[in-house]
């Protein structure tokens, strides 16, 4: 009897690691030279890591090994606006065409970073996560224009998505001191 719990508990565990057969699907080709360089989060789902953050940039440079250094930085609304930085490490996921990348900030541990929508002059991007746990969309300006911001909400609620779940960063009038590799 207690076996048969274990199998069945066990079972049960697994199941619930594997991806869901309707995951988002993933831009197809990702040139990464192209990708480097800093991105503003215009939207995101609420996540634990970036709570009381606003004016928040990700920035990605190449590395020699064919990695990609990834520096996220936001002003922390909760300490007098103080910058919070992070340096962490993103790398493709297997044969993926690169839209699909494993980013780590605390070794050994890597998350899923999905690129889900990517506009062909690579002024925009949307990121995502394979269970739908998280969602950036992110731009090469702090402010996407309406009809752009739109289109992609429609487009996200395709892929399966809460559009409504997003919240939108607040970027300022201007990005900021705290943006010093601009």
């Amino acid at each position: 009897m207690l076996r048969n719990i274990i199998i069945v508990l066990i079972a049960m565990t697994v199941a619930g690691c594997r991806f869901p057969t309707d995951s988002p699907r993933v831009v197809a080709n990702v040139d990464l030279h192209r990708y480097v360089g800093t991105w503003y989060e215009i939207a995101r789902y609420p996540n634990r890591f970036q709570k009381g953050c606003s004016h928040v940039t990700a920035t990605y440079r190449m590395l020699d090994d064919g990695h990609l250094e990834v520096v996220n930085r936001c002003r922390r609304d909760d300490r007098e606006q103080a910058v919070a930085e992070i340096t962490g490490r993103a790398r493709a996921a297997g044969d993926s065409g690169d839209g699909k990348l494993k980013v780590t900030f605390f070794w050994p541990f890597y998350g899923h970073y999905w690129i889900i929508d990517l506009a062909e002059d690579y002024s925009w991007a949307v990121v995502g996560h394979p269970r739908r746990k998280y969602l950036w969309i992110l731009a090469r300006q702090p402010y996407l224009a309406g009809e752009v911001l739109e289109q992609l909400l429609r487009r996200l609620e395709g892929q399966g998505y809460d559009a409504s779940r997003l919240i939108f960063t607040d970027q300022g009038t201007s990005p900021g001191p705290f943006d010093k590799h601009r």
